[in-house]
């Protein structure tokens, strides 16, 4: 249900934007986002990391955009956060040795330290690839494709590599966990 509740800021964007305009849609992403971390703060009484750097990206692109009339920032905004998670876990992995997908999946899964490795970089690379392909179809494609992509596109890439990524961890958890 946590997941879900997430997704509720960019179905409001979806929503407004084919209502009204993209730069409705961008007002309407960063108050949702800003009501979505105020509900998350108020239940839980913490902040991922993860939610806060997305929120200051939507309030800063989405400012630019709506100040400027400019929807191109509103664009970059995905492909920056993409960035931003690949670097992180690249430079995490190389740059301090240590790897943040063991870090926040660590408790939960055993895996030997090549399968973290590889699993670290096949998510930045992942991320690199959606941040590429969002550049592409931000400024070579129409806003509506964009939108649509961005929505419904992005979320099923996510959603395949996640099933991938199981499917790949499968052959490596105890056999217990597999039952």
């Amino acid at each position: 249900m946590k997941q879900f509740f997430e997704f509720i800021p960019l179905i409001i964007f979806f929503a407004a934007y084919k209502l009204y305009d993209i730069y409705v849609g961008t007002a309407a992403l960063m108050v949702a986002t800003g009501v979505m971390l105020l509900v998350t703060w108020l239940k839980y009484k913490k902040l991922e990391k993860m939610h806060i750097i997305t929120f200051v990206m939507i309030i800063g692109f989405g400012s630019l955009t709506l100040l400027l009339r400019d929807d191109a920032f509103i664009k970059w905004k995905v492909t920056v956060v993409y960035a931003f998670f690949a670097a992180g876990l690249l430079i995490s992995h190389y740059g301090f040795k240590k790897n943040l997908l063991k870090q926040m999946l660590g408790k939960e899964l055993k895996l030997p330290e090549p399968v973290w490795s590889k699993l670290n970089l096949a998510w930045a690379g992942f991320f690199t690839f959606c941040g590429l392909l969002n550049i592409y179809v931000a400024f070579y494609l129409s806003q509506d494709f964009w939108v649509n992509f961005k929505v419904f596109g992005l979320m099923g890439l996510m959603l395949v590599f996640t099933i991938f990524t199981g499917v790949y961890l499968y052959k490596y958890l105890p056999k217990d966990e597999k039952e």
